[in-house]
């Protein structure tokens, strides 16, 4: 488990960037965390990251973007207006969550998980990453106007 300290949207954006050269594909980053508390900016710290040239918004009312101009496609899914697994796979979202194809970048992921997620806590068993699959958990949380906490945890492989 790991801490960031994000002191401004820009300090996020980089550390997006940073992980993008970590990449590769099948890993997912499953983002936790209040309205405003940075996830999309690090989605598009990921993407600048990832060579994307795409402008990266929230899909809130789409659900997934996809950006394929990158070093690693990247996908980017909003689960924000679905509340559970069942909807998520109803939506045809699971394999995104599951074997994507490049790197995933999940807003709302603990709408997954089934629940609130906390760093240090075991995930369950229905959300484990596949065989060869990573999992990048990220729980975000304000610590003032432009502060953040930024806590991961990796899983799999």
């Amino acid at each position: 488990m790991d801490t960031f300290i994000s002191n401004s949207p820009e300090e996020t954006f980089a550390l997006g960037q940073r992980w993008a050269a970590e990449g590769r594909p099948g890993w997912v980053i499953g983002l936790i965390g209040d309205l405003g508390t940075g996830k999309t900016q690090l989605v598009k710290g990921l993407a600048a990251g990832l060579g994307i040239a795409d402008t990266v918004t929230s899909p809130t009312f789409a659900l997934l973007q996809e950006h394929d101009d990158g070093a690693l496609p990247l996908v980017h899914i909003d689960l924000y207006r679905l509340e559970s697994q069942s909807e998520i796979i109803s939506a045809g979202l699971e394999h995104y969550l599951t074997a994507p194809v490049g790197l995933a970048a999940v807003e709302w992921f603990e709408r997954w998980l089934g629940g609130e997620w906390q760093p240090g806590q075991p995930l369950p068993e229905s959300s484990q990453p596949a065989a060869g699959q990573a999992l990048r958990l990220v729980h975000l949380a304000d610590e003032g106007e432009t502060k953040r906490r930024i806590v991961h945890e990796d899983f799999g492989d």
